[in-house]
């Protein structure tokens, strides 16, 4: 995990964002991976974008993963995703992600909607503790990562943790092909 100085997350509220908080408190005593393994580390919020990220604190690519929202249109009512790929990868979010939300044309979801209906900051979000409702799409790469870096809500904090917790989100499901290469 690069030169991250990492501690349990569920200790160090003050580094996540409130949704991020309360999911890691309800966290099910019967996970396959216990919360204590999910991990928080403090960064520099000018740094928080992955490339920047990466670079700065040693973390590789393949180890990174990027949560995006992805947004679209069925019978008048928006719906909504969020995707978990490597950030070697990149999202098919008018294939994949448009076919597993159901609707004619998917696209990421406009910045302040994003912000708004996840109570994170822009640059952070992360699967934990998005909307209930929401699915999560996580590429099969990401569970295969022993332990991966996501945003933790906050640009100011990353979270790492074993991919397979991702696959053990509320509405998360493995899919094999969300993301092609970068």
């Amino acid at each position: 995990m690069g030169t991250l100085k990492t501690e349990p997350a569920r200790t160090r509220p003050d580094l996540l964002a409130a949704p991020v908080a309360a999911a890691l408190a309800a966290w099910p005593t019967d996970a396959p991976v216990e919360v204590d393994s999910v991990l928080v580390a403090p960064i520099d919020a000018d740094l928080a974008d992955t490339a920047e990220f990466c670079a700065a604190y040693e973390v590789g690519l393949d180890e990174s993963a990027n949560c995006v929202v992805v947004a679209g249109k069925r019978e008048g009512v928006i719906r909504y995703a969020a995707c978990l790929v490597l950030a070697t990868t990149r999202a098919d979010v008018n294939g994949v992600a448009r076919r597993a939300l159901d609707v004619r044309k998917a696209s990421f979801a406009p910045m302040t909607d994003a912000v708004e209906l996840t109570g994170m900051e822009y640059g952070g979000i992360t699967p934990i503790g998005l909307p209930a409702q929401w699915p999560i799409l996580v590429d099969a790469r990401v569970v295969a990562t022993p332990y991966v870096i996501v945003g933790s809500g906050v640009r100011h904090s990353k979270i790492a943790l074993p991919g397979a917790a991702l696959a053990a989100l509320p509405n998360a499901r493995v899919v094999e092909d969300l993301a092609k290469p970068a």
